[in-house]
């Protein structure tokens, strides 16, 4: 296939695009190298994939329709990943109209270029965090999920809605991805996982909200491409205007105290801890049901935090400090 992959630079979708490079697909990464992180990382991620041959880079926002119409007009396109996004928690707190426009107005872009393009297969990365602090856990899909505590869960509940409507109206075959707390080499460095390390390796002080109890539900990055790539798969074969959501998480949960000691241990050394209050917005504990993924779509998560906590930092490792 040649597939459209939408924030393709990114943490997530630069693995995403190596993984259909591998399998023999043809990819059209649309990124804008937004400055949340510093860009050049994000050339980095992608290097490898760009000297394949199979890829074609669009620097594009993903708000700009037309721009990205015409850098795409000569080229086919069979499916669309949608993982350009906005993310975090907190920074929504602080801007979110900014959020609002990348990940509403630009999820409804990259729609509205899928019903011009009679494109059906799409996936779109939506998060955890659409569950709020109300959801019994494990989450599940069926939970209503219509009380989101911060602009980012908001926004991103509100992606997965228009995505029905399109579905329902277009005929397209829509899958939407819950992703929970993804990590592996490649991480934001404004991840915790990523920050915690680097921190540890120059003798800082660790930032923690709260008591340390708070539980994430921590997937590794592998994982969450191999879902991604199952539920591409999906959509190619689905009827027309089949929409689903799906959980995509390891389905176990670690404390935040838990992972400080797991990254201490593996980087061999005391970290040092600086307790600050609980910060709104913030989940209590996430817990994926990952039942409907593994029926539909074959979904099985195999690495344990050990052994993710290990790649990342023999990763880490290799790149450069500061």
């Amino acid at each position: 296939m040649k597939v459209l992959l939408t924030g393709g630079a990114g943490f997530i979708g630069s693995h995403v695009a190596d993984r259909l490079v591998a399998r023999g697909d043809e990819v059209v990464i649309v990124d804008s190298f937004d400055p949340f992180y510093d860009p050049d990382v994000k050339r980095r991620n992608i290097s490898a994939a760009l000297k394949s041959g199979k890829v074609i880079l669009v620097e594009r926002d993903i708000c700009a329709l037309a721009d990205i119409e015409d850098a795409t007009r000569d080229i086919e396109i069979d499916a669309i990943v949608h993982l350009a996004a906005k993310a975090g928690v907190r920074p929504s707190l602080e801007r979110p109209i900014d959020y609002v426009r990348t990940n509403v107005e630009g999820t409804q872009s990259i729609l509205e270029l899928a019903r011009r393009r009679k494109i059906r297969p799409f996936v779109m990365g939506s998060s955890s965090s659409v569950y709020g602090d109300s959801t019994p856990v494990p989450f599940r899909e069926s939970a209503s999920a219509d009380s989101p505590i911060s602009p980012y869960a908001a926004t991103k509940r509100a992606g997965e809605l228009i995505c029905h409507a399109h579905a329902h109206l277009h005929g397209a075959s829509i899958a939407c991805l819950r992703l929970f707390t993804v990590y592996g080499p490649r991480q934001r460095p404004d991840l915790a996982i990523h920050k915690f390390a680097r921190l540890m390796l120059r003798d800082e002080p660790i930032p923690i909200y709260g008591d340390g109890t708070t539980e994430r539900d921590y997937t590794y990055v592998d994982d969450i491409v191999n879902g991604i790539e199952r539920a591409l798969d999906w959509s190619v074969r689905s009827d027309a205007g089949c929409f689903e959501i799906f959980n995509l998480g390891e389905s176990e949960t670690t404390s935040l105290s838990s992972l400080i000691g797991l990254i201490a241990s593996e980087l061999q050394v005391t970290p040092r801890i600086d307790r600050l209050p609980n910060q709104p917005g913030d989940v209590q504990r996430t817990f994926a049901d990952v039942t409907r993924a593994r029926e539909l779509l074959g979904y099985d998560p195999r690495t344990s935090m050990k052994e993710g906590i290990r790649s990342f930092v023999e990763w880490l490792r290799n790149q450069p400090m500061s």
